[in-house]
């Protein structure tokens, strides 16, 4: 799947793996990098990609949330949000992900929250670059 048209790009460059420095080359976004203790590194400070996976869906997702609300003129509470749980794991020659979405809309009907939320994952770009990839599980809080 691509674009038509790229509205937005940028880049951000590893050095040492999973055991090193991500950053980009404007300087906006340094972060340290930690093997988990799960994974066999040493765990501490540092993030993951894992984490930064996590942190990029449930930002992305709950951006389309608030599109498909705002097209359905639905407003949102200020405690709206999407918690992404990712997973790693063993997978026939190497490792494959999983994700869990956990949408959290206080104050709308469980059957519109759905509504809303099936229509957030045909529209955010993660679940598009995910779609029969890895398994992504939504649910409703």
């Amino acid at each position: 799947m691509t674009p038509e048209k790229i509205l937005y790009e940028t880049a951000v460059t590893a050095r040492g793996g999973r055991d090193g420095m991500a950053e980009s080359p404007d300087g906006s976004f340094s972060v340290s990098l930690t093997v988990p203790k799960n994974l066999g590194g040493p765990g501490g400070a540092g993030t993951n990609p894992e984490q930064l996976f996590a942190a990029g869906y449930a930002a992305c997702f709950l951006s389309a949330v608030k599109l498909v609300a705002r097209n359905k003129k639905i407003s949102l509470a200020d405690e709206t949000s999407i918690t992404a749980t990712v997973g790693i794991g063993p997978f026939q020659n190497g490792y494959a992900l999983t994700v869990e979405l956990v949408a959290r809309l206080p104050g709308i009907e469980r059957p519109l929250v759905e509504e809303v939320v099936a229509q957030a994952h045909d529209r955010c770009p993660y679940s598009n670059a995910t779609r029969g990839n890895i398994e992504v599980r939504l649910k409703i809080a």
